[in-house]
């Protein structure tokens, strides 16, 4: 083979092609977002998350269950004011992990944003760590985008920004999905794909039913909705 200067700068052109591709790949996932302070609340909702006290979401499969609930309570995180929802994991009836998250909802565009969590982790009973806990304006994490006010298909946003600890983004897949689980018959379900940079590779996806909230976590399916000791 002969090795001549146009191919040389054919496979030169080709490289940078590649890099510039693979370089915007990597930028295309919004994590600046246009808020003010002042426009977000601790209570509220959007069409597909719920912010507001006493709100409870049952999600089961096998002998796995996950229980998440928004509590009367609020935190101040990175100077707003943040509702907390607890997440409490448990297997073959033993907590595996439970954590507050913070969150707050734009008064403007109804979205929803992640401020932060945290995290104790079990085993036998015991706390035996706090793994994956992170706070908005702490050792340069920001607070990222858990749920669009308006959901547009093929939007990519972070979910959280707390580099080398929680990193996870969103791509939302449809919003026209259907999906039967144990609490019901769901249309207009939103689906996204949910990946992070620390783990290269890796894939999980998520429901969203429009006016309940989260449908489906991996194999967990939605069993029972509870508002105010009402159920559903």
């Amino acid at each position: 083979m002969t090795i001549t200067a146009s191919s040389i700068t054919a496979v030169a052109l080709a490289m940078a092609i590649a890099g510039a591709t693979a370089a915007q790949s990597d930028e295309t996932w919004t994590d600046q977002f246009g808020v003010e302070k002042g426009e977000l609340a601790s209570t509220g909702r959007n069409p597909y998350f719920v912010l507001e006290p006493g709100y409870r979401l049952t999600l089961e499969r096998d002998d796995e269950r996950l229980v998440i609930t928004v509590l009367d309570e609020t935190k101040i995180v990175d100077g707003t004011e943040t509702r907390v929802v607890e997440e409490r994991e448990s297997k073959r009836g033993a907590l595996v992990e439970v954590s507050r998250n913070y969150y707050a909802i734009s008064k403007r565009t109804n979205s929803v944003y992640y401020f932060g969590e945290a995290t104790d982790i079990y085993k036998d009973g015991k706390v035996v760590n706090h793994e994956g806990s992170w706070f908005a304006g702490a050792n340069g994490a920001r607070f990222g985008l858990m749920m669009p006010g308006t959901p547009l298909v093929g939007g990519r946003y972070y979910e959280e920004i707390a580099p080398g600890v929680a990193m996870d983004r969103a791509q939302i897949v449809t919003v026209s999905a259907a999906k039967k689980v144990p609490a019901g018959d769901f249309r207009n379900v939103l689906r996204v794909e949910e990946t992070t940079p620390l783990e290269r590779g890796e894939r999980e996806h998520k429901l969203y039913a429009p006016g309940v909230g989260l449908l489906q976590d991996e194999s967990l399916e939605l069993v029972r909705v509870q508002q105010q000791g009402r159920s559903r």
